[in-house]
C-alpha cells in the first residue's frame, strides 16, 4: 500500500531545526548543495534520517523527497533505522582484516548477541563493518562515532564495548573525546564542537604515514634497497650513462612507441 506523507515534526522542532538549517543553507551558493550537512542536523535530531526528516530537507531546499531519499541511502554515514548511542565500526578492509580485524568483528558479534548494522537490546552499541579508515599502520582499527581506537585486539574491542554500554568514561586512541552519535551528527552538520578542549584534540596520522612526507622534505634518507637480480648496486644508485636498467618496468617495452621494430598502432587501415 502507499505510505501516507511523513507526518512534520512538532512545531517547536520545527521552528529549532529550521533556524539552524537556514544558517547551513547561507553557507552555499546553490542551496541544494547543503543536503549533505541537512542530512546530519536531522540525525542529530533523531538519530537516523526519518521520512519526516526527508520531508525537511526536500521542502528546506525545494528537492522531492525522491532526491533526498536517494542520496540518504547512497551514503553509509546516514542511518536508515533507529540505532545506538555509539556507532561501533571494524574496519575488515585487507590489512586490517589480516591484522585481525575479521576476528574482532566475528567475536562482537558473538559477545553483543547482534548481527552487521543491529544494535543491542539497550540502544548502546551499533555494530557494523566498515571499509578502510585510511589508518593502515594502526591496523586494526575500531571507530566509535568515527573516533578512532587503533591497535585493537578482541580483548580490547570487547573491553571498549563493555565499557560503552556500562557508561564509562571511553578515550579515542586520539582525536577528540567521545561523544553520542546525535552529538557526533551534530558536528558534521557543521555546528561548532563546544566542549572544552574538542578542538585542539586533532589526531595525527602514525610514523608509518609520514616516511612519504619525510622523504619529501628531506629529513630521512632514502632506504637502500638491492638490486632484483642480485648483481648490481642499489636501486637508489644514478644510472650511469649506456648502463643497464635497474629494473624492467624502467626499460622500453617491446609494444612501447619509442621501440620503432615493435609499433603501438594498427598494422593495417582500418576495415582490412
Amino acid at each position: 500500500m502507499p505510505q501516507l506523507p511523513a507526518p512534520d515534526y512538532p512545531a517547536d522542532v520545527r521552528a529549532r531545526l529550521e533556524t539552524d538549517a537556514k544558517e547551513v543553507i547561507a553557507r552555499y551558493p546553490d542551496s541544494r548543495s547543503a543536503l549533505l550537512p541537512l542530512l546530519h542536523l536531522t540525525q542529530s535530531e533523531e538519530g537516523y534520517v526519518t521520512r519526516t526528516g526527508v520531508r525537511f530537507c526536500a521542502e528546506m531546499l525545494g528537492l522531492t523527497t525522491a532526491e533526498v531519499t536517494a542520496v540518504s541511502t547512497f551514503y553509509s554515514m546516514y542511518r536508515r533505522k533507529p540505532s545506538g548511542d555509539y556507532q561501533v565500526g571494524v574496519c575488515t578492509n585487507t590489512l586490517c582484516a589480516v591484522m585481525g580485524g575479521d576476528a574482532i568483528f566475528d567475536e562482537l558479534k558473538q559477545h553483543l548477541g547482534v548481527g552487521n548494522n543491529e544494535t543491542t537490546e539497550d540502544g548502546k552499541v551499533t555494530l557494523e563493518h566498515i571499509e578502510c579508515n585510511a589508518a593502515c599502520d594502526f591496523a586494526p582499527v575500531v571507530m566509535v562515532n568515527w573516533e578512532f581506537f587503533d591497535n585493537q585486539t578482541v580483548e580490547s574491542a570487547k573491553r571498549l564495548v563493555d565499557d560503552l554500554r556500562a557508561g564509562e568514561q571511553v578515550t579515542p586512541t586520539r582525536g577528540a573525546p567521545l561523544c553520542t552519535y546525535k552529538e557526533t551528527a551534530r558536528i558534521l552538520a557543521g555546528f561548532p564542537d563546544e566542549r572544552p578542549g574538542a578542538v585542539d584534540a586533532t589526531g595525527g596520522a602514525g610514523p608509518a604515514s609520514l616516511i612519504g612526507l619525510r622523504l619529501a622534505k628531506g629529513e630521512i634518507a632514502s632506504a637502500r634497497t638491492p638490486h632484483p637480480r642480485g648483481d648490481a648496486g642499489p636501486r637508489d644508485t644514478p644510472p650511469q650513462p649506456g648502463a643497464e636498467h635497474l629494473s624492467s618496468h624502467d626499460a622500453p617495452q617491446k609494444t612501447a612507441p619509442s621501440d620503432p621494430a615493435n609499433p603501438t598502432g594498427p598494422v593495417a587501415e582500418e576495415g582490412k
